[in-house]
């Protein structure tokens, strides 16, 4: 047998795997917007949610772990540095997000956030990946749709969008950090110590503000409960393990899955509507971020079948 008949199969149920991993990733994901917003709804202050999430999750991760492979809770310095500035990139982008959301409803927020692949593409540029006309285009379309999601007379909230905008920025940034420099590291301690990061930003941020406390209530806490375990807990270590196995580039090809998702649950559950020029500006969007994942699907296959096969015939 050759070593590429070798490598095919356990290529491809590797690929098979991540990708099953990375749609219920993205499943669980797709929730945290609209609960995010009818935290804020309730009351609830978005940087306290935001710290309760963070810090009871980083807890539940690292007793997995000390339970499970207590082993692979140690990581060399270069790992825990590249851990803690993916961490500080998704804090600061979740910040963003969460506050965005006191502004504008989940499916504007949602449907702007969609535009991440483009960002990611752009990312990757940086590390040699060619910046197309075709990029340029897809780049146009999709602020065209963002400039018809907000709407021309003002409809939505500029402070919102431009929140969801230093998500966009600050977001992608972790997903190729983890991708380009953490993918060798165990996906579970990955995830602990970025968490980690990522609630040591925000409770400075929340204690730099007032620390502003009082007791969520029983929605409340039910909210956080079901951001904690679902689309934190679960959905960032199957996002890790996903990544470990297909690529960051890949699981961006979700993203427009998941901003389907999370508007349908928003519709459902928050009652919220759209204008027809609102949904002409999310068409736009959604359009322009199908052309960027399959941009990036092309570019992260060949990447990844490359670097799996290398790997294979080194052992």
């Amino acid at each position: 047998m050759t070593p590429s008949a070798a490598v095919a199969p356990t290529t491809s149920s590797r690929v098979r795997v991540g990708w099953i991993v990375a749609f219920v990733s993205t499943l669980c994901f797709s929730f945290a917007t609209p609960l995010v917003r009818a935290a804020v709804l309730i009351g609830l202050n978005p940087s306290t949610v935001l710290v309760l999430r963070l810090s009871i999750t980083a807890v539940m991760l690292f007793v997995t772990l000390l339970i499970g492979e207590p082993a692979q809770l140690r990581m060399d310095r270069k790992g825990l540095l590249w851990c803690a500035l993916a961490g500080l990139a998704n804090g600061v982008g979740m910040l963003s997000y969460f506050w965005s959301l006191t502004f504008i409803n989940s499916s504007i927020a949602s449907m702007i956030w969609s535009l991440s692949p483009l960002f990611t593409l752009a990312m990757l540029a940086l590390r040699g990946e060619r910046f197309t006309y075709r990029h340029a285009a897809r780049l146009a379309l999709g602020l065209g749709g963002v400039y018809l999601l907000i709407g021309p007379g003002g409809q939505v909230n500029l402070i919102g969008a431009a929140l969801v905008a230093v998500s966009l920025l600050a977001v992608p940034l972790q997903i190729v950090i983890t991708q380009w420099h953490l993918n060798h590291y165990d996906s579970r301690a990955a995830t602990l110590y970025m968490v980690v990061t990522m609630a040591v930003v925000t409770a400075g941020y929340w204690f730099a503000t007032g620390a502003e406390w009082h007791d969520p209530g029983l929605n409340g806490w039910a909210l956080i409960i079901a951001l904690v375990v679902v689309t934190t807990y679960l959905a960032r270590l199957l996002l890790f393990t996903a990544i470990a196995r297909i690529g960051g580039a890949q699981v961006s090809l979700l993203a427009p899955l998941e901003t389907l998702l999370t508007v349908i649950w928003s519709m459902l559950f928050l009652s919220e509507r759209l204008t027809l020029t609102q949904w002409a500006g999310g068409a736009l969007i959604l359009i322009s971020a199908v052309l960027a994942v399959n941009r990036l699907g092309r570019v992260g296959w060949r990447r990844l079948i490359t670097k799996t096969q290398r790997r294979e015939d080194t052992k």
